[in-house]
């Protein structure tokens, strides 16, 4: 491997650019010139929507066999927020005792420097080997998530593009390199509750009706049973909620009307329809007669699901296992990821750095992991082309 193209100088590259979501800020563009020259051929597509920013996305793919691994991630960042706050230049890419700092060192700079390391080392070593590496990377991962994975994947399907497995180099680790493996991520759902009343004086309850208690007891039937007990791969499903509003300015005015929002994250048992059923049904059950509410569900595009232990993820763990001597937890907690997406078109698994500092203020990541995450995807490459998957 060239100095150049070591894990740490391309992660310096790439964070000396301000990719703040939406902007592409030169990453893409570096990503496109370092693969188009080891010979890659590079697609660069622009998706638009309405009401929402034009974002930049790259498609690269070495070889036109199968099996097909492809890597997945996002160049985009989230803010660096007060810079004076930093302790280096989150632009800047500079090593410090040991640790490279800058915006998106860990989420998701670092992890795609990585890939791109072990890629471009696995084919110079075998330029025949017969079957196809390809990157699939977005700048709308941190944004609004319209014009980027989801229409990149449909732009390579129209293409003709098929893919056998792909890794996601999202952060997954919470304290060490080597102690969790993605291979599912539960669902998100969000509810808006609106509970009437009837506007009145403090002082003639009587003429008024107060939809406070009214709202507490609709909470209360969405709340006082859990939804499951969980899976063998999930955790319960869990429905918090995250903020009550009534919006009213006077003491001695009972309102006209309540409202809260919650959020449910859901296992592999519901699907967004079925959990507005089970939602419905506690909602009539608690209201009774004498409650007036409205319930409005968010679209969602965060379903959960499930790569099922296999022998992809398995030589995956043991490919971590050998570099890290840490056998990793195959896990499906935390937030969404754009794994949500790919799973519709090919088993995905998540693997990349330890995510402790990922958008706050200095964030960073050790050198000597990004020299043994590159490591890894090196070996997972050597097993998952010579067994011929």
């Amino acid at each position: 491997m060239t100095h150049e193209h070591s894990p740490v100088s391309l992660a310096q590259s790439l964070l000396r650019c301000p990719s703040v979501t939406p902007e592409e800020g030169g990453a893409l563009a570096f990503v496109a010139q370092v693969l188009g020259d080891a010979g890659f051929e590079v697609h660069r597509p622009v998706f638009t929507a309405p009401d929402t920013p034009d974002v930049e996305n790259l498609y690269a793919r070495w070889g036109t066999g199968h099996p097909y691994l492809l890597f997945a991630g996002h160049t985009d960042v989230v803010p660096p927020g007060d810079l004076n706050r930093w302790t280096h230049d989150p632009f800047g890419g500079v090593v410090v005792d040991g640790e490279l700092h800058g915006r998106g060192a860990v989420d998701m700079k670092g992890g795609i420097a990585c890939m791109m390391a072990a890629a471009l080392e696995y084919l110079a070593e075998n330029p025949d080997f017969g079957g196809s590496i390809g990157f699939l990377i977005t700048g709308d991962e941190e944004g609004p998530a319209i014009n980027g994975t989801v229409k990149l994947l449909e732009w390579a399907r129209e293409r003709g593009e098929r893919f056998d497995h792909c890794v996601l180099g999202e952060p997954t680790n919470p304290d060490r390199l080597g102690d969790m493996i993605k291979i599912g991520r539960r669902g998100s759902l969000t509810g808006r509750l609106t509970v009437e009343g009837k506007q009145g004086h403090v002082g003639y309850p009587h003429l008024a009706e107060n939809p406070i208690p009214r709202l507490m007891r609709l909470l209360d039937g969405l709340l006082r049973e859990p939804l499951d007990r969980g899976t063998e791969h999930f955790d319960a499903s869990n429905l918090e909620v995250t903020t009550v509003d009534v919006g009213n300015p006077a003491a001695n005015v009972i309102p006209a009307e309540a409202r809260a929002t919650f959020n449910i994250r859901f296992n592999d048992l519901w699907s967004p329809d079925s959990l507005g059923e089970e939602l419905e049904r506690r909602l009539r059950e608690a209201a009774g007669n004498d409650v007036r509410y409205r319930l409005h569900l968010e679209p969602t595009n965060a379903i959960a699901f499930l790569t099922p232990p296999n022998d992809f993820v398995g030589f995956i763990a043991e490919a971590i296992e050998a570099e890290t001597g840490r056998r990793p937890k195959l896990s499906t907690t935390g937030g969404t990821s754009d794994a949500r997406f790919i799973v519709k078109h090919c088993p995905v698994v998540e693997f990349g750095l330890v995510g402790q500092t990922m958008h706050q203020i200095d964030e960073r990541v050790a050198v000597a992991d990004l020299d043994r995450l590159a490591a890894i995807y090196r070996k997972i490459l050597n097993a998952y082309f010579a067994v011929g998957r």
